[in-house]
Formats: C-alpha cells, sequence, structure tokens
C-alpha cells in the first residue's frame, strides 16, 4: 500500500507527534508498505530518506506551549506537487485541525484520507471559533483516529463527528532490552529521579518538582535528580534553594539512546505535568524501560497507567504530595518492583506490533470504501475495521 504521512511539526524539534509520525512511517516500511512522509524541514536538513521537506517552519504559540508550523502559498504548492507525485492509496495527516502542512493536505486531497488527532483542550476558543472554516475540510476524512479519550472528546466538543481509539505505540523491546549506559551523571546514592520535558514550559510541570525536592532531601539528602530538555537552565533552577540546585544534573537535550540510557538508570521517573496532554507517550517509553512512574492525575495520564495499577499518581501541581510519593517509592524497594512488574505488562498495548496493525486496518477499510466506489478490478477483499 503507497502511504503519504503529513507530520503538521517541524521534524528537526523533539515532540511527541513527531516520534509518533517517525515510528509509524518506520513500521510501515518492516511491514512493506511504500510511505512518504511530507514535514517542515529545511532543504539541506539531514533526514531519513521517507522524508520529504517542506521547507522551514516558524513557531506559533498553541496549546500552552509552542509549535513550529508551515503554512502559506509556497507551502501549499509543495503539498500539491507531493500529493501529485506519490499516488498515495491513503494519506494520513495528524492534527488536521492545526493550521499547518496537514490541513492544507486536507484541502488538495481528491481520495481515501484519515486524520489522527493528538491534541486535548476542551475549553479551545480557537477551535470554536474556527469551526465554520474547519467543518468542509474535516469531512474529507474517511477516518478518524485519536490517540486517547481525551483527544476524542476534544475533537466531539469542538469539531463533531467522533474517532476510533489508537494510542500512541512504543517499540517496547527497545526499551526493554537496552543496556544501562553512562550519561554523564553519577546516579544518586539514596536514588535518582528523571525528568524529560521543555524545561521553561509551564505545563510540563518542573517547578512543581523542584518545590518537592526540599522534603525528599531532607529525609534523603542522597537523591539525584537528572533533568533532560530544552530550555534555559539557569532560569528554570534560579529560584531553587541551593541544596535542590547541587542535587540537580541539567543534562540539556538529549538524543534517543541517552533518553533511553536515562529511563533505564532511574529509580523513577516524574512526570508534573499541570495539562495540556492528551496521551503521554513518555510515561509508556519509562514503563517499557522498566522506570518506576510518579505522575500527576491528569486524565490522560490516569489512563496510560491504567488508574494507578502501573504508576503512582498524585494530584495535579501538589508539591507536598509529589514529594509524598517520591519518600514513599524510593523507601519501599518491593513497591518499585511490583509497580515494574505490572507496567511490564501492561505496557505491551502499546507496543508499535499492535499499534501499527489498527493503523493498517484503518487504511484498509478506507482504502476498500475508495475502491468500492469505482468499478471493480478484482483483488483480494479487505478486512473490515471494527470499533
Amino acid at each position: 500500500m503507497r502511504v503519504g504521512i503529513v507530520c503538521p511539526y517541524s521534524w528537526d524539534v523533539p515532540g511527541g507527534v513527531q516520534f509518533h509520525v517517525r515510528d509509524l512511517a518506520e513500521r510501515l516500511l518492516d511491514l512493506g508498505h511504500r510511505v512518504s512522509v511530507l514535514a517542515p524541514a529545511d532543504e539541506d536538513a539531514p533526514l531519513p530518506p521517507y522524508v520529504v521537506p517542506a521547507g522551514r517552519a516558524v513557531p506559533v504559540p498553541y496549546n500552552g506551549s509552542v509549535a513550529r508550523v508551515n503554512i502559506g502559498p509556497l507551502s501549499a504548492a509543495r503539498v500539491r506537487r507531493w500529493l501529485g507525485d506519490g499516488g498515495f492509496d491513503v494519506l494520513h495527516v495528524h492534527e488536521p485541525a492545526t493550521p499547518s502542512l496537514s490541513l492544507l493536505a486536507l484541502w488538495a486531497a481528491d481520495g481515501p484520507a484519515v486524520g489522527t488527532f493528538h491534541t486535548s483542550n476542551l475549553r479551545s476558543r480557537a477551535m470554536t471559533a474556527a469551526y465554520p472554516i474547519l467543518y468542509p475540510t474535516l469531512e474529507k476524512l474517511s477516518a478518524r483516529i485519536a490517540v486517547s479519550e481525551d483527544a476524542r472528546r476534544t475533537l466531539v466538543e469542538h469539531l463533531g463527528g467522533d474517532a476510533v481509539l489508537v494510542p500512541n505505540g512504543v517499540y517496547v523491546d527497545r526499551f526493554a532490552s537496552a543496556p544501562v549506559a553512562p550519561l554523564g551523571a553519577e546516579p544518586g546514592e539514596q536514588g535518582t529521579l528523571g525528568f524529560i520535558g521543555r524545561i521553561n514550559e509551564p505545563r510540563k510541570g518542573l517547578p512543581t518538582l523542584l518545590a518537592a525536592m526540599p522534603a525528599v532531601l531532607a529525609r534523603r539528602p542522597g537523591v539525584r535528580l537528572l533533568v533532560a530538555g530544552t530550555g534555559d537552565e539557569r532560569e528554570a533552577l534560579e529560584d531553587a534553594p541551593p541544596a535542590v540546585r547541587a542535587a540537580v544534573t541539567c543534562l540539556g537535550t538529549v538524543s534517543e539512546a541517552d533518553k533511553v540510557a536515562l529511563l533505564r538508570t532511574v529509580d523513577a521517573y516524574v512526570a508534573p505535568n499541570l495539562g495540556g496532554e492528551s496521551f503521554g507517550i513518555i510515561l509508556v517509553e519509562a514503563m517499557a524501560a522498566g522506570a518506576p512512574v510518579v505522575a500527576s492525575s491528569l486524565d490522560a495520564f490516569r489512563r496510560v497507567l491504567d488508574d494507578g495499577r502501573a504508576g503512582v499518581l498524585f494530584p495535579v501541581g501538589d508539591a507536598p504530595a509529589l514529594a509524598g510519593a517520591l519518600l514513599g517509592l524510593l523507601e519501599d524497594p518491593a513497591r518499585g518492583a511490583a509497580l515494574r512488574e505490572y507496567a511490564s505488562r501492561w505496557v505491551r498495548r502499546f507496543d508499535w506490533g499492535t499499534v501499527a496493525a489498527d493503523v493498517v486496518a484503518v487504511y484498509e477499510t478506507v482504502a476498500a470504501g475508495a475502491a468500492a466506489s469505482v468499478p471493480p478490478q478484482g483483488g483480494r477483499l479487505l478486512r473490515p475495521w471494527r470499533r
């Protein structure tokens, strides 16, 4: 099957949607499909062979973060050329409600199209205002996928229609079998904690974690916190007490291999996010790597962690509760071992072997529907998609 996938956000900026598109494309290629990905990227940037650059992205504030997207007349021309050259059996656009390449591709498409919705934002005035413009375009989608119940609810509330649930995926065995490699940071004598995210982005919750650290260090002064991600490290730590600053090692932006090494090293991975999360792929990666997870009780995180059975949940933004959760885990190794054991089974439902099969089933359904609208030419009957 020839599949064209559109990534709305800049390929060279780490993000959940970009990683999802990358892993899906590579899994489809492994399955024997022909795949081309169109994404914002510089023409001379080093890219995988399946990625077609659509030009440099521009930063746009979106959903409490900054999305780097590409839209305009030149981008529209590149989209039309890519569609014409590809001759795709299925077009798969991600975040089609975002002003981006995905929306441009959907405008220009005239064949079977699938849209995946990642965003969770139940109070989006922008989506509500844009509904009259978006509705005719989104009606061109042959099928809709939501990566989580929160993303599905956002779609239903603001844009109408419904979607099948197909979660984000992870190559579980890659994380589970990766060696524990040195990171250039010594582990803590009384435990090592990890955080990965854009450190100056408030909704990622690093200030909540730093506020919890004094209580943790008061009982376990040998704890170390490893922080990985883009942002101004000095600004992020300037209000922290000296003891906290001394316990934190900032690693900056890390490679995929170093991310796995961090997750394999820590005694607990901490996700203190404040909101705006529709899934939480880093939680899945942490579980796959064998790291016990401590996360804020956002609805999306609660679902990923099986309502607290696969990880420890604490009230959103509650630093004392986070400190108590961390101490409870660090001081009870048996609890950490039990979480690892349960999470190692639970996380299998997010493996790309399962997730990609569900996506391909959607492709087959929309391709079969398109084939049914033209005179039959013979060939095999594609299996139906069952919600």
